[in-house]
């Protein structure tokens, strides 16, 4: 559970900050702010957040991929 608890906080965090840097750039406009940001953290995220996205697929990989217990 933990690998997916990092990458979800991070991208959070990544978008927290987009949203911050954009609003103290005079981007106003809520609607557009939050479009532009998630674009934008959307795209970091892909770059900055590899090894965290490797390590969630891995997880639900293993998770997948283990035999379920038989019942009697």
């Amino acid at each position: 559970m933990r690998p997916v608890l990092v990458y979800t906080a991070s991208r959070i965090g990544l978008f927290l900050v987009t949203l911050g840097v954009l609003y103290l750039l005079n981007l106003r406009d809520p609607l557009l702010l939050i479009a532009v940001a998630f674009v934008i953290s959307g795209i970091a995220s892909y770059v900055l957040l590899s090894k965290q996205r490797d390590a969630v697929s891995a997880r639900i990989s293993d998770k997948v991929d283990r035999p379920k217990p038989e019942d009697d």
